[in-house]
């Protein structure tokens, strides 16, 4: 279905070191970038261009856009979101979406890994110690970091900082200018691998999920609608709130499969049980 033909990787943000490689060796598709589509439009992590839609619309307008100005049906976009994790307390996580769209065949498949590998952080820095400190955490000089004048105002912003020296130069001047410094981790992915390797991730599930056709009309894509709770307690036979089972649905013909125990377990442990262990 997609063998030889041509797919817009939309970024500017180089992810096509990472999502090329894949999707060319799975899909048998040729991927190209263009140079001159400028992702930024749809907002930045520094806060001069907000972000107005939710990451998945984000992708999709930008996969979208992609496609029509390079006259192209198969099109993929990456969109990232970073802060505190929504279970795990005090940890910060990358939320990544992937999205493919085949306008050919109608098709829209989407891929997402929530991951704690992530070096997401910032603060205000005082002196050059503390500066170094900040940058020794952030992975850096590996990691891109920013310096800007405050947390909340959109002047005199750093990016891509990855030199000790540059570093060291931009925080004496806006030292000097504003007396106080921002220091962030540059969150784009081309200044910050371990995100990169996030991306890589999720996009060897797109392909899996791609490549998971509907056993009824094979159309790609039937993947997981549905995580249906209550495995049953192994010790008093009560539902919990681990998975029982998964639904899979066909995006085309609407064919729905239920698989069991998707975790290869039958019953849970008891301390996972409201009634055994409340």
């Amino acid at each position: 279905m997609f063998q030889d033909r041509r797919l817009v990787i939309a970024t500017k943000h180089r992810k096509e070191s990472v999502i090329a490689p894949i999707l060319e060796k799975e899909l048998g598709v040729v991927c190209f970038t263009d140079a001159h589509f400028d992702t930024d439009v749809w907002g930045t992590f520094t806060g001069e261009v907000e972000r107005m839609l939710d990451p998945i619309s984000t992708a999709r307008a930008k996969c979208l856009q992609a496609m029509q100005q390079n006259n192209c049906d198969l099109g993929v976009a990456s969109e990232g979101s970073f802060g505190p994790h929504p279970s795990l307390t005090f940890v910060n996580a990358d939320d990544e979406f992937i999205l493919f769209i085949d306008a050919q065949k109608g098709l829209e498949i989407i891929a997402r890994t929530l991951s704690t590998s992530t070096n997401f952080n910032a603060q205000y820095v005082q002196n050059q110690e503390e500066l170094l400190a900040f940058a020794q955490a952030s992975g850096f000089p590996q990691h891109g970091l920013i310096l800007r004048k405050s947390k909340d105002e959109n002047t005199d912003i750093y990016k891509g900082i990855t030199a000790f020296e540059s570093l060291v130069q931009t925080f004496e001047l806006l030292q000097y200018k504003y007396n106080r410094v921002y220091a962030e981790t540059d969150m784009r992915a081309m200044y910050n691998p371990t995100r990169m390797s996030v991306i890589e991730k999720t996009t060897l599930q797109l392909v899996e999920k791609i490549q998971s056709v509907c056993p009824q009309c094979k159309t790609p894509g039937f993947g997981i609608t549905t995580v249906v709770k209550g495995l049953p307690c192994s010790l008093c036979g009560a539902p919990t709130n681990s998975t029982l089972s998964c639904i899979y649905t066909c995006q085309a013909c609407g064919h729905r499969e239920e698989a069991l125990y998707p975790h290869q377990k039958t019953a849970e442990d008891p301390m996972y049980c409201d009634h055994c262990n409340p």
